[in-house]
């Protein structure tokens, strides 16, 4: 199975949204290898980024889920690493 090394950067601009995105994170718990939250209180908004070593579908699919969450936007950033597992 190939895997990529992946950063998934996410906006959470809903706080409604927030036990959803946590729901969807520990699903794919097992790609995850580490994650940061940051609050930003004076603008009302969370930044989360989420480092994932994943088949690309997965990555992919994640990202999706993330990005139909209401209020939240996420981007994905591929390495060029790939690994044969």
């Amino acid at each position: 199975m190939e895997t990529r090394v992946a950063v998934i950067g996410i906006i959470v601009e809903n706080k409604d949204s927030v036990e959803q995105l946590n729901h969807l994170l520990h699903e794919y718990s097992d790609f995850i290898i580490g994650r940061m939250g940051l609050p930003y209180r004076e603008k009302g908004i969370s930044i989360v980024s989420i480092a994932v070593d994943a088949p690309q579908d997965v990555i992919s699919a994640l990202s999706g889920k993330i990005g139909k969450l209401q209020g939240v936007s996420c981007k994905t950033a591929y390495s060029n690493v790939i690994s044969h597992e």
